[in-house]
């Protein structure tokens, strides 16, 4: 057993999966487990076992990294200690086995243990040249910092600064898989202001980095990227798309400071964040929420607002997909606790007046009305096309006013007196 599974198992926390290393060659390893797959050159088998699978590679040294990323040569060797010097952190440099017939010890080399038990990430041998061979390591580092709650030691955390520049010359993808763990630990701010303050920040995501400076008026001796931080530690964890989009809600600020103002920084801010998710690969329907939600994070309520209004603001933002109001809620709540006011401030009634809504089953979409286009074509002998779709909205126009026009005959009616205005 090797890696962040035996570095869990010495924390008390459950892995998330488990890594075993063997003198075995991958050949040999498909010789005695017909079922397994070999992944990849790198001597990584894939073995299932009752529901699992379990990697196990070869024990192996790792040569040329031409690309700051993986190496181009791998050497497969018959030592577990070979191996474990070309990991990355000593807490993940550790192995607990033995050969066939020998009782089974840990192997630490570089005093993993230690670190563990003193919450400590450091980097095993000269940390740049760890972050020459993979600048990933880096990124890695600031997200276990976050998950697990360690410090990084001096030298390595030098070595970050000194090599940060090297994360550009990683793909989006491998960012992006890093970058969702990291916004999962319990306080991401964490990870972040690591980022921030080595420079991986800048390299990641400039638009995020130039936050630092520009006066927020919020929280004082706060900038706009100590808001962002506040923002996004507010937002629930459970939400992954709420805590990127507070990550990203106030993205375009930067752009449109002018005079101590952000006038229109949403939709600026709508722009870059979706130029930034789409550099690392984000899934479309992530990148589309995560659009329309910074797009839509400033709406104004009031409570003079007619019931009308508040079906019309659930309709905007429930059209943009299923749970949108949700999210765009609890963003909104996030961004409040990272402005220093209480999370639902001002939304209380707005969310009694929402819920009283849903609860009265309003109609909010044109599935609600009690026609369709098919008995409009039926009725009035309109044929399909835009006309026919501009009466159907109209419809719902007037069902969100005045539910109680939403009877077939009524809406019949409307549509007849709508015909010789629809083209």
């Amino acid at each position: 057993m090797v890696g962040g599974s035996l570095r869990d198992v010495l924390l008390g926390r459950p892995p998330a999966d488990w890594d075993l290393a063997t003198d075995a060659l991958p050949e040999r390893l498909l010789e005695l487990f017909p079922e397994a797959a070999y992944e990849n050159r790198f001597g990584t088998v894939a073995v299932p076992r009752a529901g699992e699978l379990y990697e196990v590679t070869t024990f192996r040294s790792d040569h040329d990294y031409a690309d700051f990323r993986r190496p181009h040569r791998v050497e497969f060797t018959g030592t577990i200690q070979v191996d474990l010097a070309r990991r990355d952190f000593t807490a993940n440099a550790m192995a607990w086995g033995a050969r066939a017939g020998a009782e089974a010890s840990l192997v630490d080399p570089y005093s993993g243990r230690a670190d563990v038990e003193a919450r400590i990430l450091r980097a095993v041998g000269e940390p740049e040249a760890r972050f020459e061979e993979d600048a990933l390591r880096m990124v890695r580092a600031v997200r276990l910092a976050a998950t697990l709650g360690f410090g990084i030691e001096t030298s390595t955390l030098a070595g970050i600064e000194a090599r940060s520049s090297l994360v550009a010359h990683l793909s989006g993808e491998r960012i992006a898989t890093e970058l969702d763990r990291l916004l999962a630990a319990p306080v991401p701010s964490v990870g972040l202001r690591l980022m921030s303050d080595t420079g991986l920040l800048g390299a990641i995501s400039p638009e995020l980095a130039a936050q630092r400076g520009i006066p927020q008026n919020k929280v004082p001796d706060e900038d706009l990227w100590d808001h962002t931080l506040r923002s996004v530690d507010a937002a629930p964890p459970d939400r992954p798309i709420v805590r990127l989009a507070a990550l990203l809600h106030d993205i375009g600020k930067p752009a449109t400071f002018a005079d101590g103002h952000f006038l229109g920084h949403e939709v600026v801010g709508a722009r870059l964040a979706g130029a930034f998710l789409d550099r690392v690969r984000a899934p479309r329907a992530v990148r589309e929420r995560v659009v329309e939600l910074v797009r839509n994070h400033m709406f104004s309520y009031a409570s003079s607002w007619s019931d009308a209004a508040v079906r019309r603001f659930i309709a905007r933002i429930e059209g943009l997909g299923d749970g949108a109001l949700a999210e765009l809620l609890a963003l909104r709540e996030a961004d409040n606790a990272g402005s220093g006011l209480p999370a639902g401030a001002g939304l209380g009634e707005l969310r009694a007046r929402v819920e009283a809504e849903l609860a009265a089953e309003a109609v909010l979409d044109r599935r609600g009305l009690a026609v369709d286009g098919s008995d409009l074509m039926g009725e009035l002998g309109l044929p399909q096309g835009p006309i026919l779709g501009r009466i159907l909205d109209a419809l719902l126009e007037r069902v969100i006013a005045d539910p109680t026009l939403n009877d077939r005959p009524t809406l019949l009616l409307l549509a007849r007196s709508m015909v010789p205005d629809a083209s």
